[in-house]
């Protein structure tokens, strides 16, 4: 299983940028280059524990469906989403929030395996892990200049 690594440091209260990484609408907004939309479960608004929320979206020109179940929550400083239905073999997304002197720390451990066994790993090494990299990125530098500013 391939992990992704990020640290985003968020110049804005804990609770904020806790509430801002589980807001259905702003995901949507960050992801709007893969025209990624929430159609299914929680569709708008704050997921919670035990949630659920399907996301339809297109990379590399095809259209994926992605399931996700909130499967740990502890308000403000961590919750984990877990595919329950989609493309990957497994995925598994820890959000971290830490409170420090400027704000918050927060912290993305992004975990998945493709499948079709040494074929799909081979895949996720030289090019998925990069690509979801960068997704990841562009969504955390939306959500920190959402929670810097006063659009939510």
């Amino acid at each position: 299983m391939q992990t992704i690594h990020l640290t985003t440091t968020i110049n804005a209260p804990t609770d904020r940028a806790f509430d801002l990484a589980r807001n259905v609408d702003i995901h949507t907004e960050s992801m709007s280059r893969t025209n990624e939309t929430a159609v299914d479960g929680v569709t708008s608004g704050l997921l919670s524990s035990g949630d659920r929320v399907t996301w339809r979206a297109r990379h590399f020109g095809i259209p994926f469906t992605l399931t996700v179940k909130i499967t740990s929550f502890e308000y403000p400083y961590f919750f984990r989403d877990k595919m329950v239905d989609g493309p990957f073999a497994e995925q598994i997304h820890d959000h971290y929030f830490v409170p420090v002197s400027t704000g918050t720390q927060m912290v993305d451990v992004f975990q998945f395996s493709s499948p079709f066994g040494v074929l799909g790993t081979i895949v996720d090494r030289l090019y998925l892990e990069r690509y979801l990299r960068r997704l990841l990125t562009v969504r955390n530098n939306h959500l920190r200049q959402v929670a810097e500013s006063d659009k939510w």
